[in-house]
């Protein structure tokens, strides 16, 4: 959100937001492109301007006028929020307006993944409802691609149907996993990558050690490389892991989740394929790699952290999972195998 200095929450949106208010001509918006840029943040940013209360809102959301404040004080009438109960308390939106039987239910069970059909419903009724302040009424998903089928499908009848003065921001990274009728009425806003110095600049300033070793690390997504240092993953450890894997050593990865293990295994795995192949890395620098790996062990390598990814949330025994992989990358990585004899490590995950 814009706040009273009236600056954007990350520099590099400034272009789109520009670009998306001036050609903005349908009800609804899906916003896309790589994970860690800002969809989220660009969503309620566009939300803001168009309930801006200044003369200039239409343009760019002043940050200073009561329903600015409102925006920012997540308490907006006319503004509505859905994610799913997984990322409430990370994003900092939704948790605090779930009812005491809804929280008593939560804290039975599993924070949802998923945007849930009731959320949606009760989004279609809060769109069609009188806006409070007279600038509309605002309806932000994210990640859009959390809904399933039922959930889409419940918010497509409206999106078909649009009532006067709403309008729906849809932000995602995933466009491809929506159905495709949700995405043929939206207005199509692409976001790209930003520009690495820009990137870097802004990761220094939030306290990020090595912010250029650290955006590679995450292909260019400043808001993950945020994420992994938060996580206590820094560049000393990243710039490790192709020497740790190397040497089969899996203890420095114990307390990492397990998706980030095994995303940090398929960024080594793709690297060494490219070494292997003459071509320059793009996740690790050129230095902590060894052009000797063996090529079919690193596809059957890259063939199992597929697999395993799938059930990354599930494993029967982390530690062994994550040992196992590591020592089938082990293998791929020294070359063990020229002769074709590889054998493939034991994989304790479940298979389905």
């Amino acid at each position: 959100m814009v706040g009273p200095d009236g600056e954007l929450p990350l520099p590099w949106l400034e272009p789109v937001l520009r670009r998306t208010l001036d050609s903005q001509h349908a009800h609804a918006l899906l916003l896309h492109g790589p994970q860690g840029i800002g969809q989220f943040e660009l969503a309620l940013v566009l939300a803001q301007a168009w309930l801006c209360e200044a003369a200039h809102g239409a343009a760019r959301p002043c940050g200073v006028c009561a329903s600015c404040r409102l925006v920012q004080a997540h308490s907006h009438p006319d503004l509505l929020v859905l994610v799913p109960e997984a990322l409430q308390e990370s994003l900092q939106w939704g948790a605090a307006d779930a009812d005491e039987a809804t929280s008593a239910r939560a804290a039975k069970t599993k924070p949802s993944q998923e945007i849930k059909v009731e959320a949606v419903r009760a989004a279609v009724s809060f769109a069609q409802t009188t806006s409070a302040r007279g600038r509309g009424k605002v309806v932000v998903l994210h990640p859009a691609e959390r809904m399933n089928v039922v959930s889409a499908n419940t918010l497509l009848k409206t999106l078909e149907e649009p009532p006067g003065n709403a309008r729906f921001v849809l932000s995602c990274a995933a466009s491809e996993a929506l159905l495709p009728t949700i995405r043929s009425r939206c207005q199509n806003v692409v976001m790209s990558l930003p520009p690495p110095q820009q990137a870097v600049e802004w990761l220094a300033r939030e306290g990020v050690a090595d912010p250029d070793v650290m955006l590679a690390a995450t292909g260019g997504q400043p808001q993950e490389a945020l994420a992994w240092a938060r996580q206590g993953i820094d560049a000393a450890l990243w710039l490790r892991v192709p020497a740790l894997v190397g040497q089969g050593v899996a203890a420095p990865f114990a307390a990492w989740p397990v998706p980030r293990v095994i995303d940090a295994l398929q960024k080594l795995c793709h690297d060494a394929a490219r070494v292997a192949a003459g071509a320059a890395p793009r996740y690790f620098p050129a230095s902590t790699l060894s052009g000797g790996a063996n090529p079919a062990a690193l596809s059957a390598w890259m063939r199992e952290l597929g697999r395993v990814s799938r059930h990354a949330e599930h494993p029967w025994n982390v530690g062994l999972m994550v040992e196992s992989l590591i020592l089938q990358g082990q293998r791929a990585l020294i070359g063990a195998s020229r002769d074709g004899a590889y054998v493939q490590a034991v994989s304790v995950h479940s298979r389905r």
